[in-house]
């Protein structure tokens, strides 16, 4: 079974950048799509972006397109998510997690993700 630690979270002002890894144990981890998702104060976990497990597809979303890039290192099974251009609203408790079927799309819902990590916090102030 893939278990599933994600870091590299903090305090940033707006406008500011932080890359967060989502290292993995097991070694079927390549074989899953992965996700990153995100769940804020009094809010429901939301999708944030997605890649395929050869790391050729990824898939976001509006809220952070254009800001955040995902990308996969399957060598050191770890999986990352750049963000840049960062806003308050940004501000959230963020997860990653494997897809459980190997269809890419066009379901994003959390319910479709398995493996949670603890998440790691993201602060944001304006």
């Amino acid at each position: 079974q893939v278990q599933l630690v994600e870091s590299g979270g903090g305090s940033v002002q707006a406008g500011g950048s932080l890359r967060l890894s989502c290292a993995a144990s097991g070694r079927t981890f390549s074989t899953y799509h992965t996700g990153w998702f995100r769940q804020a104060p009094g809010k429901e976990r939301e999708f944030v972006a997605a890649i395929s497990w050869s790391g050729r597809s990824t898939h976001y979303a509006d809220s952070v397109k254009g800001r955040f890039t995902i990308s996969r290192d399957n060598a050191k099974n770890t999986v990352y998510l750049l963000m840049n251009s960062l806003k308050p609203e940004d501000t959230a408790v963020y997860y990653c997690a494997l897809k459980r079927t190997a269809d890419w799309g066009p379901n994003w819902d959390s319910e479709k993700f398995s493996s949670w990590g603890q998440g790691t916090q993201v602060t944001v102030s304006s």
